[in-house]
């Protein structure tokens, strides 16, 4: 029976390229599909391939691979303060980004917070991951043109800063302090970098909602963003039905019955405090466990000591084959505003193998979607 092919990772062309030889080097028989013949180093979304037989063996390696690892060894994170007052807002200038912008701005005023709307740009020198949206992607073909992407990238940053002043001046927009930032590389890289260097209190970024291509999946600038960021992200449909915090009345928040949840829920409600609204606390599982129940309502009795003023409701919902309908419904029946999760550390494979609740969210659903990263 023949050893069919299968995708190992999609990756930037520059990393794929490193992924192929650190596999033919222990021996792996290695293909990259979905290159530019052109210019390669602009690819985006280069599938690394490998014979089925092979992938227990890959995946071993791969896991334990230095250049994959997302910290360097040794360095300390900074302490997040919770009392930073800036919101970082990354930016496409698609109608998703000036949602982003409009509930963006209406947060950062309820925190006395100032807003930094960021735009990533690359050019041939960088390889490219799928860009916030396959509008704005500036690939050129010629190196002189480089000048000609940063004329363009700066015209459209403009255009965006002329249009969040005119808001601003309509009154649609609260009148807070923002600052434009320009970089230039890959836009998950900058942005965690960025993240790192600024501490916000929060990422708010625009998506497609349903819209988004299931292709999209593994490259979305969100989706990583999300996962490995460990500033709270907070990512907004474009179609979301209401424009701040304030309209928001119900949140639901996913539990396992984790200590870490214990520990991000009050992380949740304390960062929310000039907000009013009610909790659902829900668990997903796949029958009706009793056990379950008996935990749930343990852990609603403690939240209620400890939140009294905090409405809370709680749910052990039984999902189906297909979770994200299951969830769906119960977000209709229940008039489920947001839902809010924690993303815990992953190593980058079994992530793109096991795709996260809140990576599936991003691309199935028009609900807005507030992730505590733990």
């Amino acid at each position: 029976m023949e050893d069919k092919l299968v995708t190992l990772a999609i990756l930037t062309y520059t990393k794929a390229q490193i992924l192929k030889n650190v596999l033919e080097n222990e021996g792996i028989e290695t293909y990259i599909h979905n290159v530019n013949q052109i210019q390669p180093v602009v690819s985006s979304g280069v599938r690394v391939r490998i014979k089925e037989s092979d992938l227990p063996r890959a995946l071993k390696i791969t896991e334990s691979s230095v250049w994959l690892s997302e910290s360097v060894v040794g360095e300390k994170s900074p302490k997040l303060e919770n009392d930073t007052k800036k919101v970082l807002i990354p930016v496409d200038f698609s109608n998703y980004s000036m949602k982003a912008c409009e509930f963006g701005f209406n947060f950062a005023k309820a925190y006395g917070a100032e807003v930094i709307l960021l735009h990533v740009y690359f050019t041939p020198i960088y390889a490219s991951s799928l860009p916030y949206g396959d509008v704005f992607n500036y690939q050129v073909s010629d190196e002189e043109m480089v000048k000609n992407v940063l004329h363009k990238v700066h015209d459209d940053l403009n255009a965006l800063s002329d249009k969040v002043k005119a808001k601003i001046a309509s009154g649609e927009f609260p009148d807070i302090k923002y600052t434009c930032v320009l970089r230039e590389g890959i836009p998950e890289e900058e942005i965690l970098r960025y993240n790192k260097e600024q501490r916000p209190r929060i990422i708010i970024m625009g998506t497609r909602g349903k819209n988004q291509k299931d292709i999209d999946l593994i490259g979305s600038v969100t989706a990583e963003v999300i996962e490995r960021s460990r500033t709270t992200v907070l990512a907004i449909p474009e179609n979301t039905p209401f424009n701040r915090f304030s309209e928001v009345k119900r949140i639901a928040f996913l539990t396992n019955f984790d200590q870490r949840d214990l520990i991000a829920f009050d992380s949740f409600i304390n960062g929310l405090k000039p907000f009013h609204f009610s909790v659902s606390l829900i668990h997903l599982s796949d029958t009706k466990d009793t056990w379950n129940e008996i935990k749930l309502a343990g852990i609603k009795d403690y939240f209620q000591k400890q939140y009294p003023e905090l409405e809370i409701h709680y749910d052990d919902v039984v999902v189906s084959d297909d979770f994200l309908n299951s969830l769906e419904k119960y977000i209709s029946n229940n008039k489920i505003d947001i839902i809010a999760l924690t993303s815990y550390k992953r190593n980058i494979f079994s992530r793109l193998f096991n795709p996260g609740i809140a990576r599936k969210m991003i691309f199935h659903s028009d609900t807005p979607l507030l992730v505590i990263n733990g």
